[in-house]
């Protein structure tokens, strides 16, 4: 049997730490990673409506792009020969690419499931496509990105306890299975950590993957209707089983509150299309809670959006303007909301990050969550006796979203 292949290292190590919360750092081939960072989702390799002019001045230092749906287009051969993913597109800094399992499953109407994989019907012909955890590395290797995930079962919530148990046991396998099929030496692969809001089945799902001694461990299965109070607790319980000398990453979370509640707990690094997808539709993310740009109050607001944001969408057009450009649906709009809430996540992350090395991360949590929540809280007293308030709220909007799998993102 031939040798397997060495893991890359990571050196991953904490400079500083508030309770479970740390600031870390580690090293991929393309550059260092400042931990906790938030990671802005390229789904085929592209933030919708941002270029890499405008994402060079937001300053992610990974990004993600998704294993599935560049394996149907470009095809992940093309990507190869031009280079992988940083030189297919310019980005030359870290990228991270998932496995494809959310999105497979996710399409559950079309999926069958197998002990080596599954079978989908691609969304965009019905063809079938076979992916698994050999055929989910070998697409990854040839994406190239410095961090890739393991093939794992995620299933939505709430699920049956046997059917969690069994997707805990074949993520195990299909895990083991991706570790045999890897070729190079330069990708850290992660794990992802199973089993709903059981206790005990994160127990074990930890178990068994911390097992196999891997670069990185991420936190799958939670943000897909679940609630907010499951899943803080169930990330309270989940954490302290990874290994502290890993990064550790939280799949598919975005709201500010959330981020900060699993920074609290020791996550490291997040993925989420929330900022793209919200920012696009106009709802846009200030620390008084989500500004809901296409309401008639902001017919002649002169204000920017945030007063505190960096961002080029705050330091030169008003409420008034971007809600002209919504409302007339001007494609300009697109990209000016996603910058916003891109810019917004990305410097909330990296304030966390400061604060913990500045001992000061707990007094600004309460701070910034204080002030988040008197927003949203305000926002609903006026809208209380308007029959449609729910429908249109942020929160609503934000669970709707977890428990909706689209084939786009």
């Amino acid at each position: 049997m031939a040798p397997a292949v060495p893991h890359l290292d990571l050196a991953f190590r904490a400079l500083a730490s508030a309770g479970p919360a740390r600031a870390g750092i580690f090293e991929t081939p393309h550059g260092t990673i400042e931990t906790p960072a938030f990671i802005p989702v390229a789904t085929r390799a592209a933030l919708q409506g941002l270029t890499h002019d405008q994402l060079e001045r937001i300053g992610p230092q990974i990004l993600l792009a998704n294993t599935y749906h560049l394996h149907l287009r470009p095809g992940d051969d093309v990507v190869a020969r031009m280079g992988g993913l940083h030189g297919f597109t310019g980005w030359r800094r870290p990228w991270v690419t998932d496995s494809g399992g959310y999105q497979v499953f996710s399409l559950s109407e079309l999926v069958k499931v197998r002990e080596d994989g599954v079978t989908v019907r691609s969304h965009l012909d019905g063809a079938k496509v076979e992916l698994g955890p050999k055929r989910a590395i070998e697409i990854q290797e040839a994406l190239g990105a410095d961090l890739i995930m393991a093939f794992d079962h995620c299933l939505a919530l709430p699920a049956e306890h046997r059917a969690l148990a069994d997707a805990v046991e074949r993520t195990t396998r299909w895990t083991e299975a991706c570790v045999r099929a890897r070729t190079r030496d330069d990708q850290a692969l992660f794990g992802i950590v199973q089993g709903g809001t059981d206790p005990a089945l994160r127990e074990r799902s930890a178990a068994q993957l911390t097992a196999l001694d891997l670069p990185g461990y991420a936190i799958g299965g939670l943000a897909v209707g679940e609630g907010g109070d499951l899943m803080r607790s169930t990330l309270r319980h989940t954490m302290p089983l990874i290994p502290d000398d890993r990064p550790r990453h939280l799949m598919g979370v975005g709201p500010p509150l959330d981020l900060l509640d699993a920074i609290a707990e020791g996550v490291d690094l997040f993925d989420c299309v929330l900022p793209t997808r919200n920012g696009r539709r106009g709802f846009l993310f200030t620390h008084d809670g989500v500004v809901r740009i296409g309401a008639r109050r902001y017919l002649e607001d002169d204000r920017p959006v945030d007063e505190l944001c960096r961002c080029l969408v705050c330091k030169t057009h008003s409420r008034a303007y971007l809600r002209h450009l919504f409302q007339v649906g001007d494609h300009t709009a697109v990209t000016l909301g996603s910058l916003h809430n891109v810019t917004f996540l990305v410097d909330l992350v990296a304030r966390a990050r400061q604060t913990i090395l500045d001992g000061t991360f707990d007094v600004w949590r309460r701070s910034f969550s204080e002030r988040w929540s008197a927003g949203e809280a305000a926002w609903r007293k006026e809208h209380a006796d308007d029959p449609h308030a729910a429908r249109r709220s942020q929160a609503a909007r934000i669970d709707q979203e977890r428990r909706r799998g689209t084939p786009d993102e």
